[in-house]
């Protein structure tokens, strides 16, 4: 039987995945808002980027999607863009915001 993809198989792939122009990986700055995958390891993930005027923005949301398929077993992989909720520095992770002296 196929190993089951979890979410956290997910998130370990997406932080690879580096915001250029901070230098910083989507998960710990917290742009991942939603991680589904189904039971034949299709994988959804909704995403955000730290502004609507990233210019980056196509291709941070390609590497993810890249990142997600190198795991072994995963079916389709759709990573989705959205700004709702807009994204704040309270997403981070707390090692980030400790580094940035944030809460």
């Amino acid at each position: 039987m196929e190993k089951k993809i979890t979410k956290e198989d997910v998130l370990n792939a997406l932080k690879n995945v580096v915001d250029f122009e901070l230098g910083l990986d989507v998960v710990s700055l917290g742009l991942v808002y939603e991680v589904e995958v189904d039971d034949q390891n299709n994988v959804k993930v909704l995403m955000t980027m730290t502004s609507p005027m990233c210019p980056l923005a196509g291709l941070i949301l390609s590497d993810a999607e890249e990142a997600i398929k190198k795991i072994e077993g995963v079916g389709n992989v759709e990573v989705e863009l959205t700004f709702d909720p807009p994204w704040s520095p309270e997403r981070m992770s707390p090692e980030l915001k400790a580094k940035f002296g944030i809460g």
